[in-house]
């Protein structure tokens, strides 16, 4: 997967710094044409020389006047393949975050369409800081990649979290991501995400514990890929994702009625979003009073979206299920004539609604089964878009 294939590899100061040299040689040893970009600080730990030994390559530097390159920075974003910075220290991370370009290795990030790739190494403190989070929540929000620190023996003999990932996770990661590609290039999909509102009366309403979590991070992986994403979401307390389109939705029937205008010309449509089976038969104008010691409240169905549509597009349902999953799950996908069911068990610690993880069954049509291990909501889409690539392909 690495064969020929032009990775820049940025490496800011840390004291983890000395292990980029390995990453770069196990690069170039898997038949990748590295490009190794330092900070100042990065050189303090180690020597431009030890670099170019490794790769062939003096390291990049838009200021260099005796540069084998004009405008280096512009170069390397065009031509890379990915960009890999391992390590990342917080400085690198808050100025890519703020969009600050002040040197070349940040020079040629904020230039380039390639995909990124982010190893933190710091001390404990400093990644936990609410700071640190909220840069890398921003970055992951607009596409890179974050490979997460170890636990360790820190440079300042403490102990904890923020040791630079194992050269092997790295490593993997780049594979993944050029594995990944642009596979969804050309494509049209539609997510949906959150969980419906089916409103009693002005502040009341019926709903469920979807936090959208899960939709959102399949939109944000189809956009990654290449894909034009339409996410239709209701309510949710996330951030609003960037390159795509978003439709703000609340109740089942106004979900019905953008599905049914965004699917129009789509290759696939993935409905995360956990849609009531009900409402409210009456809605009441006025907020209800509590006269009473009960009310009555009748339900009434709500449209099946997902049966609904028609046309060729691929489908993809979810469903989230406390007993009998397999059989639940494959029901589901008859029913509603799916090419692909994601089904988890919501009794599942650590699974579900409202966790960041999620351990789920992708079952396709003509019956085969795959179990997923627990994994990230983030990485579970991956393998869910892994699969639709396929079954897109195979339409083809």
């Amino acid at each position: 997967m690495l064969y020929d294939k032009k990775i820049v590899l940025g490496v800011t100061g840390s004291i983890a710094a000395y292990k980029a040299a390995d990453l770069a040689s196990r690069l170039c040893q898997a038949g990748a044409a590295v490009e190794v970009i330092m900070t100042a600080a990065a050189t303090e730990f180690v020597g431009p020389f030890t670099f170019r030994s490794l790769t062939g390559h003096k390291p990049a530097d838009m200021f260099d006047p005796d540069a084998e390159r004009s405008v280096a920075h512009i170069c390397l974003a065009e031509a890379a393949d990915v960009i890999v910075i391992a390590p990342a220290t917080a400085n690198i991370i808050a100025k890519l975050a703020q969009g600050i370009a002040d040197d070349t290795l940040t020079a040629t990030v904020l230039a380039t369409a390639a995909p990124v790739i982010i190893a933190p190494a710091m001390h404990t403190k400093m990644f936990r800081n609410p700071a640190t989070q909220e840069n890398l929540a921003q970055l992951r929000d607009r596409g890179f990649v974050i490979v997460q620190p170890g636990r360790g023996k820190l440079a300042s003999g403490d102990v904890g979290e923020g040791r630079l990932a194992e050269l092997d996770a790295i490593m993997a990661a780049v594979n993944e991501v050029l594995e990944r590609g642009d596979d969804l290039k050309g494509r049209k999909i539609v997510v949906t995400a959150g969980g419906t509102r089916e409103p009693l009366d002005p502040v009341r309403f019926i709903g469920n514990r979807s936090s959208g979590k899960m939709g959102y991070a399949l939109a944000k992986a189809a956009r990654n890929r290449g894909a034009a994403v339409t996410l239709i979401t209701t309510p949710c307390h996330l951030p609003t994702p960037t390159g795509m389109g978003v439709i703000a939705v609340t109740t089942a029937e106004e979900m019905k009625d953008a599905v049914s205008t965004a699917v129009n010309g789509a290759d696939a449509l993935i409905m995360a979003a956990a849609v009531a089976d009900y409402r409210p038969e009456d809605y009441c104008p006025s907020k209800i009073k509590k006269d009473n010691d009960a009310i009555e409240l009748k339900l009434v169905r709500t449209p099946d979206i997902l049966s609904e549509v028609r046309g060729s597009l691929t489908k993809v349902g979810f469903a989230a299920e406390s007993e009998n999953l397999v059989e639940n799950a494959r029901a589901k996908l008859e029913q509603k004539n799916l090419d692909l069911i994601v089904a988890n068990d919501i009794t599942e610690a650590d699974s579900g609604f409202d966790a960041e993880t999620n351990k789920a069954m992708i079952i396709e049509r003509g019956g085969k089964a795959t179990e997923l291990p627990l994994m990230s909501k983030v990485k579970l889409a991956d393998r869910i878009l892994d699969r639709v690539a396929k079954l897109l392909e195979g339409r083809d």
